[in-house]
């Protein structure tokens, strides 16, 4: 039996637990809250309206519905790719197969940038690869005064942070311009952040399927040691920034060292050691021009 025809038979409190049940066998990480968020996507329904009607049985429009997306995830579609939107920093994101799913980790490079900066005087923040927009807006939503700019070098990318921005009221203090990193920008910023491509080439395969079957591999390929983008970022980082300025760049695993050092090799101040995220590695790199 179809799990579409079996799911028409149970209520809304059975199909997610007969949902979770499914990806906690295949071994997914959530399967409570994957189970309860792919379902209320198929139902259209939030968390509180899933609770109120969690004795109604499902109508076989939505058990059909519930399978398709289930299947998808089974497939290790990520959910937030299924269901379109990802929360950072307590944003609601809009996510599209042209950016990156921005991850828990990535707030560590705004709590880095929020440690530093004075939020009572104007700011002018660049995102360099920006994407779906989640470093950038994260910052203008917790720092009132600050302008942002965002680049990339993928123009669907950039409809989707533009998106973002508008979405979240952001739109007016912040611009989006194509080009690869900060090659399309004059100077003068306080702060440049970015969460680059750092997985070395021949890592990729070893991915986890949900990173390396959706996420778009041009976001992922730091080139043969993982650290091309690096090189490129700090080659304009002394000309990006005005003086005072922070440069803050998520890293991958064992690239605090090497990343340090192709900053400092730039005239840099790289502070001691990098920034940790919440489970203990190091995360973002933080350097200040002179």
């Amino acid at each position: 039996m179809s799990a579409a025809v079996l799911a028409q038979a149970l209520t809304v409190a059975q199909a997610r637990r007969a949902a979770a049940d499914r990806l906690r066998e295949r071994g997914f990480d959530t399967p409570d809250l994957d189970a309860r968020l792919l379902l209320g996507h198929a139902l259209g329904l939030g968390h509180a309206a899933l609770v109120a009607q969690s004795a109604r049985r499902l109508a076989p429009a939505e058990a059909a519905a519930l399978d398709a997306v289930l299947a998808r995830r089974l497939a290790h579609e990520p959910v937030a790719r299924i269901v379109g939107t990802r929360e950072f920093w307590s944003l609601p994101l809009r996510i599209t197969p042209a950016v990156l799913v921005p991850r828990p980790e990535t707030e560590t490079v705004v709590e880095a940038v929020l440690a530093v900066v004075a939020r009572d005087r104007p700011l002018l923040i660049a995102d360099l690869g920006v994407g779906s927009g989640a470093i950038l807006l994260a910052l203008l939503s917790g720092l009132p005064l600050a302008f942002g700019i965002g680049t990339d070098r993928d123009t669907d990318a950039l409809r989707v942070a533009r998106d973002n921005a508008q979405r979240l009221a952001l739109a007016d203090r912040v611009g989006f311009v194509a080009g690869d990193f900060g090659t399309a920008l004059a100077g003068g910023c306080d702060v440049v952040v970015s969460n680059p491509p750092y997985i070395p080439t021949a890592d990729i395969a070893a991915l986890a399927a949900d990173v390396r079957e959706y996420d778009p591999q041009a976001a992922l390929d730091g080139g043969p040691d993982g650290l091309a983008a690096y090189r490129a970022i700090a080659a304009d980082a002394a000309r990006l920034l005005a003086p005072g300025g922070w440069l803050a760049v998520e890293i991958g695993v064992d690239q605090g060292e090497a990343v340090s050092e192709l900053l400092a090799a730039r005239g840099l101040a790289v502070t001691e050691a990098p920034r940790r995220d919440l489970a203990g590695c190091p995360r973002v790199v933080t350097a200040r021009k002179a």
